[in-house]
């Protein structure tokens, strides 16, 4: 069996990951709805959730639409690969699909996790985990889909390699009609013709994640803010009261931001990891074997996360710790599995001379777990650092703002420390030596390969993280209808959970983006030096720090995910005003309407947020595909390495900072609600829902969109690095 024939599992592991989501989903739907009330809520919020992404769907196609068009003008003038267009439309595709299959069974999962929480904890678990595991193996099943029907179609069609026994000997010649005679770009071979067309799969997915995450931020977040000021501060009426005229378009929020957006953030994640893997693996001199690893290890990684959802289970005790423990078990029997299972793949395939490629994705996964329980021990209220936020409230608003700063910026120590040490073990256990370049390549795929066995339970992971916004809709459900008051403890207990998982999700993702920035860095280097080399150009890429274009490139890159957080937090501002506003207004002409007399106009709060959040997303998602073209076109490509770095550094930090702030927030608003500090209601409560305001933005909008930004610049980087080199100001 050769390398090649072995990719067969990436497909069959996107069967096996689809197929068991599909079984998933349909557990999920056989349950009870609950009665008439809870049948309309949710129904609500369906219709509502899917406006909303097909209004953002129709704005976002003309954009792909655009891009595609230039993309295709510079294949037909050789710059690019004449698949490069099509590869980014599938990568889009795939990464809205993902968003939307998770959003539609959490929609559906949100009353029935409501019901199921009546009869126990545990039952509620199982529907909302069930909901979330959904979206986490259609994350990674679509994925694998797309890379799996990219790579052979290029291979077969390029005749880069043996074709498997299992496809017809005819198939191969007959697909040959399409796109028959264009010429492969000046300078380019044909694997890199596949490398390249691959990571622009890559740039269509993570454009579609920035527009779902920042887009989808924007929405939950202004929804979210505004019914909480107005509502829980001024009117002093519970969270998710029916009397909220914002409440609806909270919970839609929750399912087109925390579910939709995540989906295709994670999507993009995912792909992006295996993607750059697999272009360092040709560079590394490793061949079709230095891809079959990463491909293979995410089929590896669907039976394990599938293995690991029968793990979760829940005693009936609500405390935070249990609850962590059930959905620990899964994460944890997946990940072990995945590190029993990487060792013959990589002896395998790779041979024992290799062996350190092995012990480079055990650093990944080990990195990956740990960052987890860091963001576990910051966010959690069971711990210090939150309960420390809480006890700040009892000084007002402003000292919990204070402290909730300080513990995100605290909480961003040891992910730096653990992600630099998995760097430095990864890169020399692979086999890598700086001093050596005929092994440096070896040495950044041994970072790369790590991302991947970080990445590799995603199907688990995501689940813990997707089914935090099913449990909190199915608080708001219980809520609305008047459910025994047991129900919503139960339900409360899920989302406090949700929380603390969904800042572990965001870490999780971070950490992984920021090994994969640097893998997607070391491909944009080699791809500069490929084009410059083939195209027989005088060029030099001079990444010394003593180079004044690194330096600018340096600040500018430092500087920008500053700049698209404050884009963003600006626009979540400027949407919650509008809520607000909308809120009061209702309040004060709806006769009866605070006394619960009147129902409450819902569809129009979610309108507002709805045109608001596509008008506001559009500017910091175009920034990250403006600025590497514009910088490398006016300070060159050395500016664009420079940016790449400065912005993988401050995006890395920030993003950690703002989840684990945001995090921590809300959990200790929820500990206080709890009875502590004076419980609901009290001074303590209003200053805890201050922070959690505060919160909001910072862990559902700016920081979880930062992990897309630092790849989609390199990505973009990397496919317009032929255009940039002809015609930047500085050769």
């Amino acid at each position: 069996m050769s390398g090649f024939d072995l990719l067969v599992l990436a497909p069959v592991g996107s069967i096996m990951a689809l197929g068991f989501a599909f079984y998933l989903a349909m557990f999920v739907l056989k349950q009870e709805e609950g009665n008439e009330k809870m049948r309309q809520i949710a129904h609500a919020v369906k219709i509502g959730a899917k406006a909303y992404l097909k209004r953002q769907y129709l704005g976002v196609s003309v954009f792909f639409a655009l891009v595609f068009l230039a993309l295709l003008i510079l294949a037909l003038k050789r710059y690019l690969v004449i698949f490069v267009p099509f590869a980014f439309l599938t990568g889009g595709f795939f990464s809205g699909l993902s968003g939307f299959i998770g959003m539609t069974i959490a929609t559906h999962a949100s009353n029935r996790t409501a019901y199921a929480a009546m009869k126990s904890l545990n039952s509620g678990l199982r529907v909302a985990f069930s909901s979330g595991a959904v979206m986490g193996l259609t994350v990674v099943g679509l994925g694998l889909l797309d890379l799996s029907f990219w790579y052979y179609f290029l291979n077969l069609y390029y005749g880069s390699y043996t074709m498997p026994s299992w496809i017809p000997s005819w198939f191969a010649p007959h697909i040959k009609w399409i796109f028959d005679g264009h010429p492969l770009p000046i300078g380019t071979d044909k694997i890199t013709a596949i490398t390249s067309t691959m990571l622009c799969f890559g740039m269509g997915a993570s454009s579609q994640a920035l527009f779902a995450r920042v887009g989808g931020g924007i929405f939950t977040k202004a929804a979210d803010v505004g019914a909480d000021l107005v509502g829980k501060v001024e009117a002093g009426i519970p969270e998710d009261d029916p009397r909220n005229p914002a409440v609806i378009a909270d919970n839609v929020g929750d399912n087109v931001g925390d579910v939709a957006g995540m989906g295709a953030d994670l999507y993009e994640s995912y792909v992006g990891s295996i993607v750059a893997t697999s272009a360092l693996g040709v560079a590394a001199g490793l061949g079709v074997a230095g891809v079959t690893v990463p491909m293979v290890m995410a089929a590896v990684g669907v039976v394990s996360s599938i293995i690991g959802t029968f793990f979760v289970r829940s005693k009936e005790q609500a405390e935070q710790k249990i609850l962590l423990f059930a959905l620990r078990k899964g994460v944890f029997a997946s990940s072990f599995l995945v590190a029993l299972l990487s060792l013959p793949l990589v002896v395998f395939t790779l041979g024992w001379q290799h062996i350190g490629v092995y012990w480079a994705v055990l650093a990944g996964l080990i990195t990956g777990v740990f960052i987890g329980l860091v963001t576990e021990y910051f966010t959690s209220s069971g711990f210090k650092p939150t309960r420390f936020i809480a006890e700040q409230s009892l000084t007002g608003p402003a000292t919990v703002i204070i402290g909730g700063i300080a513990v995100g910026m605290m909480s961003t120590a040891i992910p730096v420390i653990v992600v630099g040490v998995a760097i430095l073990s990864s890169f020399f256990l692979a086999g890598g030596r700086i001093s050596e370049p005929a092994t440096f390549s070896l040495g950044l795929y041994g970072v790369a390969i790590s991302a991947v066995g970080m990445l590799s339970t995603l199907g688990i992971t995501l689940a813990t993280d997707a089914y935090g916004p099913v449990a909190d809709n199915a608080g708001g459900n219980a809520q609305m209808s008047n459910l025994p008051p047991e129900v919503r403890q139960r339900t409360d207990a899920l989302d406090a959970l949700g929380n603390t998982t969904a800042a572990t999700g965001k870490g999780f993702a971070i950490g992984s983006a920021a090994l994969t920035a640097l893998a997607l860095i070391a491909a944009y280097r080699d791809q500069v030096y490929l084009i410059a080399q083939q195209r027989g150009m005088r060029f030099s890429l001079d990444l010394s720090l003593m180079n004044p274009n690194v330096l600018v490139g340096l600040f500018i890159g430092g500087m920008l995910p500053f700049l698209f957080c404050s884009m963003t937090m600006r626009a979540v501002g400027r949407a919650a005003g509008k809520i607000v506003m909308e809120v009061r207004r209702q309040f004060k002409e709806i006769v009866g309407l605070i006394n619960g007399k009147a129902q409450p106009d819902y569809a129009r709060c979610v309108r507002i947020a709805t045109a608001a959040a596509q008008r506001e997303m559009i500017a910091p998602s175009l920034m990250a595909i403006i600025a590497p073209i514009v910088v490398g076109l006016l300070v060159g490509v050395n500016a664009v390495a420079g940016m790449l770095t400065g912005a993988t550094i401050s995006g890395f930090v920030l993003a950690v900072m703002m989840a684990n702030s945001g995090g921590a927030w809300d959990n200790a608003k929820k500990y206080i609600e709890e009875g502590h500090h004076g419980g609901k209601g009290s001074a303590a409560h209003k200053a805890g829902v201050v922070g959690d305001t505060v919160g909001d933005p910072f862990k559902d909008t700016s920081g979880p969109s930062l992990n897309i930004l630092i790849k989609l610049m390199s990505m973009v980087s990397i496919v317009f690095a032929s255009f940039i080199i002809s015609h930047t100001l500085f050769k």
